[in-house]
C-alpha cells in the first residue's frame, strides 16, 4: 500500500479490501522470486487504456510482462486458468501500449504468469509460469 492509500485509509477509515491486499502481497512476492532467478525487474502496475500490466521484466534480451495471479486455495482451479482468452487480449493490447512508449524497441517478448499461494495470509507457494502465451490474435509485434 502506497502512502496515499493508506492516508486515504487513515482518512476515510476504510482499510483496503482483503483482495486488493492480498494482490499486492503475491505481487511482491513474485518480483522478489524472479529477481531471485535473475530477471531485472522494470516496472510494476503500468496502465494504459488497453488494461494493467501487473510487473515488467527484463531477461537478457527479452521484454517480459508478467500477469500475477494470488490465491489462497486451488479447491476450484490452478490461479493460472484466470487467464483466459478475454485477459490475454488485454494483456496483449496494454504490451503493445508498453512498447509503443519505448518507441517500440528491436526486442523479444513474452509472457509469463506467476502463481502465488497463501496460507493464513502468508505466501506459501510461488509458481513461475514462463512463456505461458503469446500476443492475442490478430496482434503482432517485431
Amino acid at each position: 500500500m502506497n502512502l496515499w492509500q493508506r492516508l486515504a485509509a487513515v482518512v476515510t477509515g476504510k482499510p483496503k479490501p482483503v483482495h486488493l491486499q492480498r494482490g499486492e502481497l503475491g505481487e511482491r512476492a513474485a518480483k522478489r522470486h524472479l529477481r531471485s532467478l535473475g530477471l531485472k525487474f522494470l516496472t510494476a502496475n503500468f496502465k494504459s487504456r488497453s488494461g494493467e500490466i501487473d510487473l515488467v521484466f527484463c531477461d537478457g534480451d527479452c521484454l517480459v510482462f508478467v500477469e500475477v495471479k494470488t490465491r489462497s486455495s486451488e479447491g476450484w482451479t490452478r490461479p493460472a486458468a484466470a487467464v483466459n482468452a478475454a485477459k490475454r487480449r488485454r494483456l496483449s493490447q496494454t504490451a503493445l501500449d508498453y512498447l509503443r512508449q519505448l518507441r517500440y524497441p528491436t526486442t523479444k517478448i513474452r509472457f509469463d504468469i506467476v502463481e502465488v499461494l497463501l496460507a493464513d495470509n502468508a505466501v506459501d507457494e510461488v509458481r513461475h509460469l514462463p512463456n505461458t502465451f503469446v500476443l492475442s490474435k490478430p496482434y503482432r509485434y517485431g
